[in-house]
């Protein structure tokens, strides 16, 4: 046997990467005590804390109205299966955190969607779960957004045609028709 066919298989590792985005954080940089560059280890047993307490929290928001301790994520494994997920629990007193449209208030928690969206205040988190085997440990890899990650929804805007008059097709270029918009559809 070569030593390829010896060798244990190697395990995948669940990797959460976070995204994060502040309106201000060229300004304020309230994210630079985050690694941006690397992703961590963190053992499963383990919560990962974020808030601006850096004797309690590993993931620093150097922000005076983020919380001490603002959320927490768990990693766990989910009930007669080998699936793992993560909970997230909202830890500050004062400020609602959203996980998608749920909104969580101080000691509420739920399971974290594969892909969702964490508010609170001005912060914007995209978390994305990267699914893995080892039990031992998982791992955040860090991103920053360069644009919001929400954007406001808008509708098109509508010209009229008018009844009468000159009609807005003469002034779309050369082969172009106008469109038909369904005033319910979002942009």
């Amino acid at each position: 046997m070569t030593s390829i066919e010896e060798a244990k298989t190697e395990e995948t590792v669940t990797c959460l990467h976070l995204t994060f985005y502040h309106p201000g954080q060229e300004e304020k940089m309230m994210f630079r005590c985050l690694n941006f560059c690397n992703r961590e280890q963190v053992r499963a047993d383990d919560t990962a804390k974020f808030g601006r307490d850096s004797s309690v929290c590993h993931y620093n928001l150097m922000d005076t109205r983020v919380s001490r301790i603002q959320f927490s994520l768990q990693f766990y494994r989910k009930l007669n299966t080998s699936e793992c997920g993560f909970e997230i629990k909202n830890l500050s007193k004062k400020t609602k955190l959203t996980v998608n449209q749920t909104e969580l208030g101080h000691l509420n928690k739920i399971d974290l969607p594969w892909k969702c969206t964490i508010c609170f205040g001005d912060y914007q988190i995209l978390a994305e779960i990267q699914e893995g085997e080892s039990m031992d440990y998982f791992e955040t890899h860090l991103h920053l957004a360069e644009a919001p990650i929400l954007q406001e929804r808008c509708l098109p805007s509508l010209q009229p045609i008018p009844e009468t008059g000159i009609s807005p097709s003469l002034f779309l270029p050369q082969g172009k028709s106008p469109t038909e918009i369904d005033e319910n559809e979002l942009c």
